[in-house]
């Protein structure tokens, strides 16, 4: 609960990692296409994008799977209150460890590994380029691998898209990730 303190120890975000990476090493192929699928990753991916885009909040942050205006309020507050908690978290890794989550922490490791092994990498949407924005601010040089699949519905993706420099292939205002986006550009 990164509102209430980190989201993971850093021993446990660099476990994360790591394990994406090992994920990575154990696939053949050349191509990978990011997915996931979770419960209030907009949120932590939103903070992501504030904090190491430099960009005000209340850009980064959209209505997730449905949140009515008082239900984005109420959001808006309380990753303001955990961006502020975590005012020191200002490196990719500290960031990641103060706002979360394990599954974009092992995406983050994904993305280097697949990176390094030179792979295409067909990321999906708003939580999939969180971690490319992360593993970007680790490794200047990710970005070259990627290719975004899609633009999404929630207002930070296009405001990521445009901070990594990736033009999507698709605008079909897909709310889930889940890979879908990537399944559906895959044919271009």
């Amino acid at each position: 609960d990164a509102s209430a303190g980190p989201a993971m120890t850093p021993a446990q975000c660099e476990q994360a990692v790591e394990d994406g990476r090992a994920i990575v090493r154990g696939l053949p192929g050349n191509v990978l296409l990011l997915g996931e699928m979770g419960i209030g990753n907009t949120s932590a991916a939103s903070m992501l994008l504030s904090r190491l885009g430099g960009l005000a909040l209340e850009d980064c942050v959209g209505k997730g799977t449905g949140l009515d205006a008082d239900g984005l309020a109420r959001k808006q507050a309380v990753l303001a209150e955990a961006l502020a908690l975590h005012a020191q978290a200002n490196g990719p890794m500290e960031a990641l460890a103060a706002f979360g989550g394990f599954e974009i922490a092992t995406l983050v490791g994904v993305v280097l590994e697949a990176a390094l092994q030179r792979r295409v990498i067909v990321v999906d949407g708003f939580i999939t380029g969180a971690a490319v924005l992360v593993a970007q601010a680790l490794q200047p040089n990710v970005v070259q691998r990627c290719v975004a699949a899609h633009e999404s519905a929630e207002p930070g993706h296009a405001l990521l898209l445009r901070h990594l420099g990736l033009v999507p292939l698709l605008r079909l205002e897909l709310r889930l990730g889940e890979g879908s986006g990537a399944a559906l550009a895959w044919p271009l």
